[in-house]
């Protein structure tokens, strides 16, 4: 009578050390997804919050007022993020300056520094995490490929205390070690589908991000100048 090996019996007797390399895989895949899943809701937060601020900073509205909005959200606990952070870093240091009697140049350069650190850890924040997905989508193939090369050979070593070598004598094995293979690319896909699709919405943002700075600097300096 055939007996159908089903995919949980093939990984309860693959050798240990395949199944060291089964279990890293399935904990990659596991960590993977909880990352994609973060970083699907934190780029989808920093988008919608791209949108809002942007128009309500060229509504017309006065920077101050935004300014002071900005920090009545804050002392309820809202972390401003993306070009309203950008945004409340340059005009905080802008208006520090500015009270001081500190030349225009100086108010200038201590606004852009400022701009310059916030768009820093924006960036930071955009990218964290994408490192890891890269990694496994690059080196998890080549790791369950190792756990499929290393169940062959004991197949094949399998072999040599056998009188008879015939393909369901060998075939049990070699599936054991395939199944490697398969969740090596199973954790590796989403991983580089992911890691593609993330990296192209963080360098979006980090360009409209640099290009708020750069709008926002231009503002910030007919101000200074018109004040004199």
């Amino acid at each position: 009578m055939n007996h159908e090996l089903t995919i949980m019996d093939l990984i309860l007797n693959a050798s240990l050390f395949v199944q060291c390399i089964m279990g890293i895989l399935v904990l990659a895949s596991v960590v993977s997804w909880f990352v994609i899943i973060q970083r699907w809701s934190y780029f989808s937060a920093a988008q919608r919050a791209y949108r809002l601020f942007e128009q309500q900073f060229w509504s017309g509205i006065d920077l101050g007022d935004l300014y002071q909005e900005g920090s009545a959200k804050a002392e309820k606990g809202y972390r401003a993020i993306g070009t309203e952070s950008i945004f409340r870093s340059g005009f905080k240091e802008f208006n520090r300056l500015r009270r001081k009697n500190a030349s225009p140049e100086v108010i200038m350069d201590g606004a852009e520094r400022a701009m310059r650190v916030a768009l820093s850890r924006e960036d930071d924040s955009l990218e964290k995490n994408l490192p890891f997905l890269a990694t496994v989508g690059s080196t998890s193939p080549y790791v369950g490929l190792l756990g499929t090369v290393w169940g062959i050979m004991g197949s094949f070593q399998g072999l040599a205390t056998m009188h008879q070598a015939t393909l369901a004598v060998v075939a049990p094995g070699i599936s054991e070690a395939l199944v490697a293979t398969a969740m090596g690319l199973f954790a590796a896909i989403p991983a580089v589908v992911a890691f593609n699709r993330f990296s192209a919405t963080a360098d979006s943002l980090e360009n409209k991000y640099q290009t708020f700075a750069e709008e926002f600097s231009s503002l910030l300096y007919r101000q200074v100048h018109s004040s004199r």
